[in-house]
């Protein structure tokens, strides 16, 4: 057999554990790997390399992904698909994994429909694939977040400030709901819940008012508003706040141990079901333990919002 491996959508830490576990897994049964580079940009381009184990050897501990990444609106068409299968055709790929998001994963069940076996593996740090428990570089931005937030904390409490930080999470309030867990904020302001600056201000106004002197308020991207937050907050407590928005340092970094386990587990998992000429499946994890599920099934699946620790938060928060 000949598969590819590719990298696509948002980079996450764990992505080049991931294509190394994909790639020395295929070769251990013996078949041949190729690397497309840039995703399905990539394929459609026929940008590829030959890998070895030589060609994966040292980026375990590495950030980022060594085949780069891209978004690709001509793979959004059949016209755009049906060209990625020629490609395959012509480089006798028997299969591929796809290593990404849901829009990654789109792309491998139209793939896969037009016969091209696919395994999608979910790398994001948003963690917000609903057919798995865990995405490769979730732990990853959490820690590189924690550690942010905790810099930050120190100039607060200096200061007597209270600190807006935004962290990433565009649609999901996974990685704020737990850093702010994690940090002790007084409060968390996501878009799965509902959220209200005069009650957060009265409890501020309320531990001020016994002695507390700083605050963090941890915000999810998504929301949108956090200079807004920052200044109805200040103007509301009439305690001096900044917005600190983390950005994508929270991408990089040298993935954790959990996140290189993780892709180490689901890249053996995605060759072997491509091995038993299986596609059209996402790997992932069900109560620790890895599985595979249909693609479009896992589309279509919806991710319970983590409500416990948010309410464990709102009571131990002040």
């Amino acid at each position: 057999m000949k598969i590819g491996v590719l990298t696509s959508g948002g980079d996450a830490p764990g992505m080049n554990a991931a294509v190394r576990a994909v790639c020395r897994s295929a070769l251990y049964k013996g078949m041949e790997v190729v690397g497309i580079m840039r995703g399905y940009n990539g394929l459609l381009n026929g940008e590829v390399i030959e890998m070895n184990a030589k060609t994966v050897s040292g980026i375990i501990q590495r950030g980022g992904t060594c085949l780069y990444t891209a978004r690709c609106n001509e793979f959004r068409n059949m016209d755009g698909v049906l060209k990625g299968k020629k490609k395959c055709e012509e480089m006798g790929l028997d299969g591929i994994v796809v290593i990404g998001g849901d829009g990654s994963f789109r792309g491998a069940a139209d793939l896969s429909k037009a016969g091209i076996p696919c395994i999608g593996i979910p790398g994001t740090i948003d963690n917000d694939i609903a057919c798995t428990d865990y995405t490769i570089g979730y732990d990853t931005a959490m820690n590189t977040a924690m550690e942010m937030v905790d810099k930050i904390k120190d100039t607060a409490q200096s200061h007597d400030r209270c600190s807006v930080v935004e962290v990433m999470g565009r649609k999901a309030g996974y990685i704020a709901i737990n850093v702010a867990a994690a940090v002790g904020a007084e409060a968390c302001i996501t878009l799965e819940k509902d959220y209200d600056l005069d009650e957060i201000a009265r409890r501020m106004i309320e531990s001020k008012a016994q002695g507390k002197t700083h605050f963090i308020i941890i915000v999810a991207e998504g929301i949108g508003k956090t200079d807004y937050i920052t200044k109805t907050l200040q103007d509301l407590t009439g305690v001096e706040s900044r917005a600190t928005v983390l950005g994508h340092v929270q991408r990089g970094g040298s993935p954790t141990l959990r996140d290189r386990v993780a892709a180490t587990r689901l890249g053996y998992h995605a060759v072997e079901l491509l091995e038993q000429g299986i596609g059209n499946r996402v790997c992932g994890f069900r109560k620790g333990e890895v599985y595979d599920v249909d693609i479009q099934e896992a589309l279509s699946m919806k991710k319970p919002f983590e409500d416990e620790l948010y309410d464990i938060l709102y009571k131990t928060a002040f």
